[in-house]
């Protein structure tokens, strides 16, 4: 099953169950609270230990590819030379902006605009995207990078296949060949 839809389905569940707790008791509400912050505090904590794990490892192996062009740019992606360690570096720094995004909105749905439900749904859904993150995958689980862990990884969409990193050699190829056209202009 597609994540997308899978998140969907997470989702409608946790707020289906949501709907049966009772959070104008202050004890509820005092353990939901409890539990969305000890989510976070795993998954940060999680986040911090891949980052460690993969500088520890320092994986210097060359990975290039081209990047898929921004959907607001009429140009094409340009080519990425990178090493393993930056890009697992540089896609685990986007998970925690991610997880620090949903603390900070979390916070102003729960204090300034009074929602709770948010609280237990966020919680679930933050776990299930840590087990699913790719990173995670690979550096806490010990899953070969190969698959849909084979890096650059393409970006998940709730609509289906999302387009990712072109690493064929004639891609790579053709974006260097622009590369050395520019330095000659």
């Amino acid at each position: 099953m597609n994540a997308g839809l899978q998140n969907i389905f997470v989702s409608l569940g946790a707020m289906q169950l949501a709907r049966r707790i009772p959070f104008d008791d202050p004890v509820v509400l005092n353990y939901v609270r409890l539990g969305y912050i000890t989510s976070q505090i795993i998954i940060l904590g999680t986040y911090f230990y891949v980052s460690y794990k993969v500088k520890q490892k320092n994986d210097q192996t060359v990975l290039k590819y081209v990047d898929q062009p921004s959907p607001m740019s009429s140009s094409s992606g340009g080519l990425v030379t990178t090493t393993v360690r930056d890009y697992d570096l540089s896609e685990t720094s986007k998970l925690l902006r991610g997880a620090y995004f949903g603390i900070a909105m979390m916070a102003f749905f729960h204090f300034y605009l009074k929602y709770t439900q948010p609280l237990f749904v966020q919680a679930l859904m933050g776990l299930k995207n840590l087990y699913d993150a790719k990173p995670v995958a690979i550096h806490i689980f010990g899953k070969p990078a190969d698959g849909d862990l084979k890096r650059p990884w393409k970006a998940q969409s709730m609509l289906g296949p999302a387009g990712g990193p072109q690493t064929d050699s004639a891609s790579i190829t053709e974006a260097e060949k622009k590369v050395e056209t520019k330095k000659e202009d």
